[in-house]
């Protein structure tokens, strides 16, 4: 029922993690994508991040919004909430020392409210741009590289590091206004293992984490290990909602089709979206995009959701809501689901 109180599970201690809402650049344009941003701050989400694109997973999503631009654009539109990318590929399409840049003006532009989130990136993005691609190993081994330049350069001191892919001779004369925390994205253990050692926090999905306990041992593992981090460093979640029914959400599914196969060898590794639609329309029924979403015009179903992964131990949960009626569904949440959780 819509107005139920959060309970907290027996025996547990109710712990309510911060909710953040997803601005899809993938499905609306830049100009909306900044309104919802607006209208998730007004509604009460602790944060958003924008997915980070130079194309769609799928051609029928239709849109590729800048992510920089709309964070930029929300530096002014916004006034408390937290705002990133999910994720930014800074290894090949981009530069790190670019990338240390760019946020250390979204930083003064909005002071203690950016964050960076980090990942190997797809072919589809890297290798349709020009930016080029590479195996696992090599796209691990440029992302830690890549995460001590920007580090660096954030210090405001000069920096001088020749490394194997970059040779960076240079400072940022506007370095950051406050400390902007890198979250390392992992779908599986060696990815978790690499957001342990060197992220302040691993961001992976409610999926993931829901069947594969091993990525969580090998976070909090290599966290402890490293010295950097903790069990109780953040765990960003993104959980896919629909506030609706099942039709709705199959109609929406068909835009997110891939979902279930994003990492298998011809979806992330592919530089064409028209080849990625007709792939999972052939390959992935509907049914089993649904089985991961959470899909009720309820509240309280949502709440009950959102603990689930609390439970888990995640400490951010990113809401994706994939239909197209954004405002209806941040609203839906500011009105039904986080005053409840604020007060539980």
């Amino acid at each position: 029922m819509p107005g139920r109180r959060p309970q907290a599970k027996q025996g547990k201690r109710m712990s309510w993690p911060l909710i953040y809402y997803v601005l899809a650049s993938e499905q609306f344009p830049a100009q909306q994508l900044v309104q919802y941003g607006v209208e998730a701050e007004r509604a009460g989400f602790a944060g958003v991040w924008t997915s980070d694109h130079f194309q769609p997973w799928q051609a029928n999503e239709g849109h590729s919004a800048p992510a920089w631009v709309t964070l930029a654009a929300l530096t002014q539109r916004t006034s408390r909430i937290a705002f990133g990318t999910g994720v930014t590929c800074p290894i090949f399409r981009y530069r790190p020392a670019v990338v240390a840049q760019v946020w250390a003006s979204l930083s003064l532009l909005a002071p203690g409210r950016a964050f960076l989130g980090v990942g190997t990136g797809e072919k589809l993005n890297e290798g349709a741009a020009g930016g080029g691609w590479g195996t696992y190993e090599e796209r691990v081994s440029r992302l830690v590289e890549a995460l001590t330049i920007i580090r660096a350069l954030w210090t405001g001191k000069h920096v001088r590091i020749k490394g194997s892919f970059w040779d960076v001779d240079a400072k940022l004369y506007d370095p950051p206004a406050s400390r902007i925390p890198i979250y390392v994205a992992a779908g599986g253990p060696k990815s978790a293992r690499l957001a342990g050692i060197h992220g302040d926090g691993m961001i992976t999905g409610a999926s993931s984490l829901k069947t594969d306990p091993r990525i969580k041992a090998a976070w909090e593992g290599a966290a402890i290990g490293a010295r950097v981090g903790s069990p109780t460093k953040p765990i960003i979640v993104e959980h896919w909602a629909v506030i609706g029914d099942e039709e709705e959400a199959r109609e929406a599914a068909k835009k997110w089709r891939f979902l279930p196969k994003a990492w298998q060898p011809g979806f992330f590794d592919n530089v064409s979206p028209e080849e990625i639609q007709s792939r999972s329309d052939r390959e992935i029924g509907l049914d089993e995009v649904l089985k991961d979403w959470t899909v009720s015009p309820e509240a309280s179903d949502h709440i009950d959701a959102i603990q689930n992964l609390a439970d888990l131990g995640a400490t951010h949960v990113v809401v994706h809501v994939p239909t197209p009626h954004q405002s209806r569904a941040i609203d839906f949440f500011g009105r039904e689901v986080l005053p409840l959780l604020k007060a539980a």
